[in-house]
């Protein structure tokens, strides 16, 4: 069934993304996602609500992994800083999924995509505008879920990359 969706006003879009956070922080991530297009589909190039949008989509990882749609939101963001940070939280929360997951070299996909998103945060860093150290908590929060989880390992050096894969063998991008 298909439905026309109904367009909300311009007037509204600072009330609307309020919701976004509300319902990201009541952990109804779809919601939120829903709002986020609503705003999109009248300011296709809205940062907050792009930015929003992709922290949605990340929240769902730990049930639905889309990282290829993730990526899509990241290239609607403008800025150095907010390309490398955001990068950083998808791998980051990508790592956190498959951890969660248990599945058999989760723990060893998860070591790679958590080390991916520190040399996001890293780069990051050099961006920040100051007094902003968002890149360097999560740097710090990926280096202490890795030394505190002594499971989480990383791969053989002759394959440094075999982390973007999922466990059935696909990669990030075809996702």
């Amino acid at each position: 069934m298909k439905f026309e969706l109904k367009p909300i006003s311009v007037q509204s879009i600072p009330h609307t993304l309020e919701k976004v956070e509300r319902y990201r922080l009541l952990n109804e991530p779809a919601l939120a996602e829903s709002i986020c297009l609503d705003v999109l589909a009248v300011v296709p190039d809205h940062q907050q609500a792009l930015v929003s949008l992709l922290l949605a989509l990340t929240d769902q990882f730990h049930s639905n992994a889309q990282p290829k749609r993730a990526l899509e939101v990241l290239s609607g963001i403008k800025g150095n800083y907010e390309q490398e940070y955001y990068t950083g939280v998808i791998s980051e929360r990508l790592g956190n999924a498959r951890i969660r997951h248990g599945d058999p070299g989760a723990r060893t996909s998860a070591y790679h995509a958590l080390r991916d998103a520190m040399s996001h945060y890293e780069r990051a860093m050099n961006f920040a505008p100051p007094g902003n150290d968002d890149a360097i908590l999560r740097w710090n929060t990926c280096a202490r879920m890795i030394m505190q989880n002594p499971d989480i390992q990383p791969l053989s050096e002759n394959d440094p990359q075999a982390w973007l894969g999922d466990e059935a063998g696909s990669r990030i991008a075809d996702a």
